[in-house]
């Protein structure tokens, strides 16, 4: 058996190469002056271009799929770690995140399937970009989502540095677990649909997909703004951190919803008629505006 065929080899290198972009991430990070938030982006942009490296090696840029979840859940940790905080803000931040990176990290293992198959988004790029896809490869499909991630965790290291808890700190966590909890179900939900369902054009319309397009996309959006609800309890004159949760929010909104439903639109069977009963995101019934 080739080795990218089988899904457990697969598995192993990209842990590895995950254990390798860690390490020379922290070694950057200690090289880097100035102040953390600097430190923290050289570090993430050194991760992110050794798992590009990796990627290249291997002619998968699904290798990079996981470093969404991955990087909040070594960084955040570690960076507590240093500033010594066990504050009940940044316990209950790091509560969040943990539990949305895990639960996120094991969606993605449960689809992966070997190294010689990658998500469909970047063979559609490829296709497109023809021989210009190393860098569409490392600034749309790498860098960019990194840079996304590292602005949305940037409320989340105020608050390390700042910790407190109120009302507020608590009222962010609660929208934190329900983004996780939302993106839990519809994950779920979805997974199992397609393994009780062969039919490929057939549409998933039970439980929250019954409400809403892209409910797990919700609660992605929702994840981050629940975070930044907590910093506002510390340091609320950090505000404009919003950017973070806001680039997010139109990442979604204007890149991933619609090249999604572009191709949902190509082979799903009455996609259109689903479009017209129910919404993009919120997965409430449609007639509860109207």
């Amino acid at each position: 058996m080739k080795i990218k065929e089988n899904r457990l080899i697969g598995f192993a290198i990209i842990a590895l190469i995950y254990v390798i972009a860690c390490i020379f991430g922290i070694w950057v990070y200690r090289l880097t002056p100035g102040s953390v938030y600097i430190k923290v982006l050289t570090a993430d942009m050194a991760a992110t271009i050794t798992v590009y490296l990796f990627s290249l090696l291997l002619k998968n840029s699904t290798v990079y799929d996981p470093y969404w979840s991955v990087a909040p859940i070594v960084i955040l940790p570690l960076l507590a770690m240093e500033y010594a905080n066990t504050g009940l803000g940044t316990i209950f931040m790091l509560t969040a995140v943990t539990t949305w990176g895990v639960r996120l990290t094991y969606n993605w293992v449960k689809t992966f399937k070997n190294l010689n198959i990658q998500d469909w988004r970047y063979d559609m790029l490829k296709e497109r970009s023809k021989g210009l896809f190393p860098l569409v490869n490392f600034f749309g499909i790498q860098v960019f989502p990194t840079v996304i991630v590292y602005l949305c965790m940037l409320p989340a290291i105020a608050l390390i540095q700042s910790d407190s808890f109120n009302i507020l700190t608590l009222a962010g966590f609660v929208v934190c677990f329900f983004a996780v909890l939302l993106q839990g179900i519809s994950d779920y939900e979805m997974h199992e649909f397609r393994k009780n369902n062969s039919d490929r054009c057939a549409l998933m319309r039970q439980g929250l997909w019954k409400y809403c397009r892209h409910p797990n996309y919700f609660g992605e959006i929702l994840m981050w703004w629940g975070i930044f609800i907590m910093m506002m309890s510390s340091v609320p004159y950090m505000f404009y951190l919003l950017a973070g949760p806001l680039a997010n929010t139109l990442m979604f909104v204007f890149i991933s919803i619609p090249m999604a439903e572009k191709r949902l639109a190509g082979y799903k069977t009455d996609f259109d008629e689903y479009v017209k009963q129910t919404r993009v995101l919120i997965p409430l019934p449609k007639p509860l505006f109207k």
